[in-house]
């Protein structure tokens, strides 16, 4: 997980949150982190560097957007998609 690492060191956020443009379930994480009063950092793979996509779930596994990653604690934690988000916020 080293690129998720490194976004995680750089971002001063509760959250990574790896989406596209027209996203339903990336709008719908992006309201439940907000609701929960938690803050995100955003990695939109159609502006971003696009080559992090691959890398990325090469990392996780997930090859559905969004991603999402707790890097609340010491180590990033990978949480899933949006059913996995709401979930384990609940």
């Amino acid at each position: 997980m080293e690129t998720i690492t490194k976004h995680a060191n750089d971002s001063e956020a509760d959250f990574l949150l790896y989406t596209t443009h027209f996203c339903p379930y990336c709008d719908a994480a992006k309201r439940l982190l907000k609701e929960k009063g938690l803050t995100y950092q955003e990695f939109n793979f159609d502006i971003d560097d696009a080559a992090d996509r691959f890398t990325i779930v090469s990392e996780t596994g997930h090859r559905t957007v969004p991603i999402v990653i707790d890097i609340r604690g010491e180590v990033p934690h990978y949480v899933g998609g949006f059913n996995e988000t709401l979930g384990y916020l609940n």
